[in-house]
């Protein structure tokens, strides 16, 4: 038989009722996981975008770079950099 001394003891090593609900509450749920999910692949969204318009630059302004130094060189100019 248990005395209240093992009793004790099982409440001591058991999860009560109100232990389980706090635990409950602060799970993650499939709409945090979907809000979380969507957040990301906006901004991977974006981030490509930003990647994609930073190369398209990049080739802009290689080539006015290297219509200034055709120019330049027609010109006569040398060019410091």
């Amino acid at each position: 038989m248990l005395d209240d001394k093992d009793i004790e003891k099982l409440i001591d090593v058991f999860a009560t009722k109100d232990d389980l609900n706090k635990a409950v509450e602060n799970l993650t749920t499939k709409d945090d996981f979907n809000r979380m999910m969507n957040a990301l692949d906006k901004y991977a969204n974006k981030a490509d975008t930003y990647f994609q318009e930073m190369v398209v630059l990049s080739h802009k302004v290689d080539k006015h770079e290297t219509w200034i130094h055709q120019l330049a060189e027609k010109l006569g100019v040398k060019l410091e950099y």
